[in-house]
């Protein structure tokens, strides 16, 4: 098992973490960003952790990819952790585009090295994390890109054959809480991509069980729960074999 967390600093997390979490190994992305990666790996899991630079498109100030792969039963599970850019102006949504096509251009990366090593040329690839699809709005125009035309954007991206790649369902749409007060609404930023050929356990008709906040009965708990843990939900999934 393993477990993601975007926006936090090792300094901050890592006796909370080592402490209460006794059984895993952590590797943390770094950079002169203050809002990094952690991924924690069940010890009793054969993985390999690389930091991949290429995600930042060219600027110093955006987080790398964290790749963590699997080695279970013989296959290699490449995830890739992503924090992609935010804000809507089209600058944000520029690079935020860049760093997707890349994640799909490693698909094929992955693809052809599986190949190589006598496997099948599928690799059991997924990225995930906060992917910020909120669109992207002009202000001379009225061309705007709203955040549910984006996610569609991204799925017909992921549709040909030669990336073959689908957006997982999820049990609740919105998975970013900015808080009751907050002018801003909770939006669908968090998202899991996984090769088609890849099964999933089924969580009442979904593939990935979305918890934290939305679990909480109230906005007033929705609230509490954001500010104690988290304002991104957490993405719950399970990959199954055969």
């Amino acid at each position: 098992m393993f477990s993601p967390y975007t926006e936090v600093v090792g300094t901050i997390v890592f006796d909370e973490m080592v402490t209460r979490m006794p059984g895993y190994q952590f590797h943390i992305t770094e950079g002169p960003q203050t809002q990094e990666i952690l991924v924690g790996v069940k010890k009793s899991f054969t993985s390999f952790f690389t930091q991949k630079t290429e995600f930042k498109s060219g600027a110093a100030m955006l987080r790398p990819g964290a790749l963590l792969t699997l080695r279970i039963d013989g296959e290699n599970y490449p995830l890739l952790f992503l924090h992609l850019k935010s804000l809507t102006v089209p600058k944000g949504f520029g690079l935020r585009d860049d760093m997707t096509e890349r994640a799909i251009d490693f698909r094929k990366t992955l693809n052809r090295a599986d190949a190589k090593m006598g496997g099948s040329g599928q690799a059991n690839f997924l990225f995930l994390g906060d992917l910020n699809t909120m669109g992207m709005n002009l202000t001379y125009s009225n061309k705007d890109i709203s955040g549910v035309e984006k996610i569609e954007r991204l799925q017909k991206r992921l549709a040909p054959r030669n990336v073959a790649m689908r957006i997982l369902e999820k049990s609740h749409g919105m998975t970013y809480w900015p808080g009751s007060g907050s002018k801003y609404s909770p939006s669908d930023l968090d998202h899991m991509v996984a090769a088609d050929h890849l099964s999933f356990k089924n969580f009442g008709g979904v593939s990935v069980d979305v918890r934290g906040w939305v679990d909480e009965p109230s906005d007033a708990k929705k609230d509490a729960w954001a500010k104690k843990f988290s304002d991104h939900a957490i993405l719950y999934c399970e990959i199954q074999k055969g």
